[in-house]
């Protein structure tokens, strides 16, 4: 009901009014993904301008002075100065965009002045993909892309009260008709880099880092986004407890935070692959790391290296894949792994000292316990591979307990966790039996990254969650290399084994729908994240590559540069001259009501009744009475009707009803 009244009401307001409403109504929907990104001043600037506009809108009230819209500016422009400190740039300029957006409205006084604000309207849609180019934000500039081009066409239409319908249909028809040449654009324009090339996607979202804090990777479990996706072309999975991600290996501590070591250039690390390998697709997430989080292990081999155009990707020697910048695009890769691998030297490994490395006056009860245990006669003379079974067997049969919310630990943590509260997450069982291992002399370091996968794929996508961020160990043992330890696994199994991670709090919308209906919750999410996929695959991630994979298709053998010219061309060629043969078509119709006011001339010239082009349906009544006299009656009489359907009713087209009378007066009236 309300909605009704309203609908009455913008009704009854003068068309100027209406169309402006409109138009203020599509300005603030294209302006609203913006309000996160620019300053808060400017969206409250704009807010009150579109209000203020409004509000002339509807009292008829005249525009304010040049005077005021200057000083406006004036204002607008220091503002983003002091916000930004700079007018240019990509934050300033569009910032400065969305204030003279709303400004401009405030000289809607002729047409020009509208051509102006729509266009400039356009440009504000492009700027939005220059923060991000989800599939909610392309559907959003798709509604405002209609509402523009609807304001457009009622801006050309300056006679009469034509309804909003009308006009965003023959919007949609327009964007209908140009939807081919966008497709082939798209398909075949050449790329230099990801879609409009500056998505912030991953602006302020939480991901894995280069150092650790204890409680750190909780603050990233705590987030459900994805942070990748993975496909095996070739088969099956690889069971959960082999779903290792390698990322940030940490090597170097100073009591409160756990650090990457600086590379060692001396050498290549020995790589020994063991079984079958695991081919693989990976969709990477925007992150803030110079890093790709592969499987384990993925070698520096031509046959199984990620390859990313325009990417410098190596391979360090402490296995992490490293890039020569952080990842700010969503990229996709293939690679393959081996998840059966030997890694690292089996005589004294590089950087030993390092991994040795404990800092003085923390945590010196660990450091006595491990020492301790290390003094027992049953490990007299033991390898690292027995010390660290017995340090397993601790985590799992000393009352310790795993939960994403332990609460926060002193300057001791390693002391507070693993001798008085017992409670942890992934990073406090890793940093514990790092510290542990290395105070009994056994080389050892922390390994971040992913772990495990969504319980099932997605569209034939495997989602690994920033929920699945992990921490486990590695130490090295003498003839054998690296040996990965996971402590979590000896008291949360199931974190491991399934792959499944403690689940964070749901927000308010999706905890209320759990509630409710928790299989309705599984379901919208799955059913989303299927169609943000197929957004992420067959529109972002279209590249260059599969441009010249869509050319072979088409049978150019090997394609280049110019061939995607030369079809382009043809295309644009095939477009132009269909589009020269629709105009000259067009040219010649004619519109059925002047088809039929040339076919009623032609008749009445036979029974002796000259008309011109010029006369009307009535006029040409009377000229019949004229001629005709009473034998001509019932054909007036049907030109009378033919009138009234004309000009009285204002239908679209004639009734074809109307000429199977207006045949049998003729054959009534008889030839002169």
């Amino acid at each position: 009901m309300a909605l009704n009244r309203l609908a009455s009401r913008l009704q009854r307001l003068p068309r100027e009014a209406r169309d402006t409403l409109f138009l203020l109504a599509v300005i603030a929907w294209t302006l609203a993904p913006h309000l996160a990104q620019v300053p808060a001043w400017c969206g409250a600037m704009a807010a009150l301008i579109l209000g203020w506009r409004a509000w002339l809108a509807l009292t008829s009230r005249p525009l304010p002075g040049r005077l005021v819209l200057v000083a406006l500016l004036v204002a607008a422009g220091a503002l983003t100065f002091w916000s930004e400190r700079t007018l240019l740039g990509k934050d300033a300029g569009v910032t400065l965009i969305v204030v003279l957006m709303t400004l401009k409205t405030l000289e809607l006084r002729a047409r020009r002045d509208a051509l102006v604000v729509f266009f400039l309207g356009f440009f504000l849609v492009l700027t939005n993909f220059l923060y991000s180019q989800s599939l909610p934000v392309a559907l959003s500039m798709l509604l405002s892309v209609w509402g523009l081009l609807t304001a457009l066409v009622l801006a050309h239409m300056p006679v009469g009260r034509p309804p909003l319908r009308q006009a965003g249909a023959l919007a949609a028809r327009a964007a209908l008709l140009g939807a081919p040449i966008m497709v082939v654009l798209f398909l075949l324009f050449p790329r230099v880099g990801p879609l409009w090339g500056l998505p912030q996607d991953a602006a302020g979202r939480t991901g894995l880092s280069g150092t650790m804090r204890l409680g750190a990777i909780a603050e990233v479990a705590n987030d459900d986004s994805i942070a990748l996706r993975l496909r095996f072309p070739d088969g099956a999975a690889p069971p959960p407890e082999a779903m290792y991600l390698r990322g940030p290996v940490l090597g170097r501590f100073d009591g409160r935070t756990w650090e990457r070591v600086p590379e060692n250039l001396g050498g290549a690390t020995r790589v020994e692959l063991l079984g079958a390998p695991v081919r693989y697709e990976m969709t990477l997430e925007p992150s803030r790391l110079p890093l790709l989080p592969l499987l384990e292990l993925t070698p520096a081999r031509a046959d199984a290296a990620p390859v990313l155009e325009g990417w410098n990707v190596r391979l360090r020697q402490d296995l992490q894949w490293q890039l020569d910048r952080p990842l700010t695009d969503r990229v996709r890769l293939s690679a393959t792994a081996w998840p059966g691998h030997r890694i690292g030297p089996r005589a004294t490994p590089p950087l030993v000292a390092e991994n040795l490395e404990l800092p003085p006056g923390f945590n010196p009860r660990t450091l006595a316990w491990a020492r301790a245990l290390r003094a027992r006669p049953e490990y007299s003379g033991a390898d690292a591979g027995v010390l660290a079974a017995a340090l397993l067997r601790e985590v799992g049969a000393g009352g310790y307990g795993y939960t994403l919310e332990p609460g926060p630990y002193g300057r001791d943590a390693i002391d507070e966790f693993w001798l008085d509260r017992k409670l942890g997450f992934c990073e406090h069982f890793a940093a514990a039996f790092v510290v542990a291992m290395r105070a009994m002399g056994v080389p050892a370091r922390i390994v971040t990254g992913y772990q495990g996968t969504d319980p099932a794929p997605v569209d034939g996508w495997w989602i690994v969650r920033q929920s699945n961020a992990h921490a486990w160990a590695e130490y090295w043992q003498r003839g054998v290399g690296w040996v990965r330890a996971d402590p979590t696994a000896a008291v949360a199994p199931e974190r491991v084994q399934r792959g499944r991670s403690l689940a964070p709090q749901p927000g308010f919308v999706a905890g209320a729908i759990g509630n409710v209906d928790p299989a309705l919750a599984a379901r919208l999410r799955t059913a989303w994240e299927l169609l943000d996929n197929r957004w992420n695959q067959l529109v972002l991630n279209y590249s260059r590559t599969r441009q010249f994979e869509l050319l072979r298709a088409l049978g150019v053998e090997s394609p280049d540069w110019e061939d995607l010219a030369r079809a382009l061309v043809l295309l644009a060629a095939a477009a132009s001259a269909a589009g020269a043969g629709w105009a000259f078509w067009d040219r010649h119709r004619q519109d059925p009501w002047q088809r039929l006011q040339a076919r009623v001339q032609r008749a009445l010239a036979a029974r002796g009744v000259e008309v011109g082009p010029q006369h009307g349906p009535r006029a040409r009544a009377e000229r019949v009475r004229a001629r005709l006299g009473g034998r001509g009656e019932a054909l007036a009489l049907e030109l009378e009707t033919l009138d009234r359907l004309r000009y009285g009713e204002g239908v679209a087209a004639p009734s074809r009803r109307w000429w199977p009378g207006f045949a049998r007066a003729l054959r009534a009236a008889g030839r002169p």
